[in-house]
This record gives structure tokens, C-alpha cells and sequence, in this order.
């Protein structure tokens, strides 16, 4: 018997693979140049978001985000995610995804969208309780 074994019956986790863009953001690379160079990068429009949302700009932080968002919902089901399971946070790759479903739940609850902010902020947990935590503890 494997000890990586799911014993529970539900789904494996999903494992991104690096999307496109991950190492320029690291590397210092405005999100808005990587967004630009790599559309299907949750992780940019994520940091898009975040700098948005800081700046108080909220609609903006909500439009970017949701971008992330269905940019890693597309990633996911490429991966073979069939709509839930675990989107692990110690899987690097994952982060964009995860940080986009945050950026979205806390852009939603700013405009006052709250079945928004409910929905995500249980994706966000249901996918990853670290990720939950480490982001805000939603």
C-alpha cells in the first residue's frame, strides 16, 4: 500500500503545472508587463488585484481578480480537476489560482457582494486551509 494513498475516497489533489509568467513576477517584472505577456497567468492578475485593492481601487481589485480567477479555473480543469477537491498551497504552482480566489473573495465582500465573498471565501478554504490561512485567514 502506497502511504500517499487517498483513504477518504476523494479526489486526488490537483498539481498545476508553473504556468507562464510565475518567474518574471518573482523576478520583479511589473504584473501588469507579465499579464500582458502571458494572459493565462493567475498569478499576474492576482498581483494586479492586490495592487489595485491596496491603492483602494475595489472594482478594479474585483475585475482583475476575477480574471485570475477564471484563468485558474481554466488551468485546473486542463489538469484534470473536476470541480472540487484539493488545490494544495505547498504546490507553488497552485498559488496563483489560490491567491486569485482570495483576491476575488476580498474584492467582493469591499464592493458589498456578499454570495461573492460566502462562495469563494468556502472554494478558497474547501481547496487549501493553508492557503485560507496563510492569505488571510478567511
Amino acid at each position: 500500500m502506497s502511504i500517499h494513498q487517498n483513504l477518504l475516497g476523494g479526489p486526488a489533489p490537483t498539481h498545476l503545472p508553473d504556468e507562464p509568467g510565475r518567474a518574471a513576477i518573482a523576478a520583479g517584472t511589473p504584473a501588469v508587463e507579465v499579464a500582458a505577456a502571458h494572459p493565462t497567468s493567475s498569478l499576474a492578475w492576482a498581483v494586479l488585484s492586490d495592487e489595485a485593492f491596496t491603492a483602494g481601487r475595489t472594482v478594479e481589485a474585483y475585475a482583475y481578480a476575477r480574471t485570475g480567477y477564471h484563468r485558474g479555473l481554466d488551468a485546473l480543469r486542463r489538469a484534470g480537476w473536476k470541480g472540487h477537491g484539493p488545490v494544495p498551497w505547498e504546490h507553488e504552482p497552485n498559488r496563483g489560482f489560490l491567491r486569485a480566489l482570495y483576491a476575488l473573495a476580498r474584492a467582493a465582500e469591499a464592493i458589498g457582494e456578499k454570495d461573492e465573498y460566502e462562495r469563494c471565501t468556502t472554494f478558497l478554504r474547501d481547496s487549501s486551509e493553508t492557503a485560507a490561512d496563510v492569505l488571510g485567514g478567511v
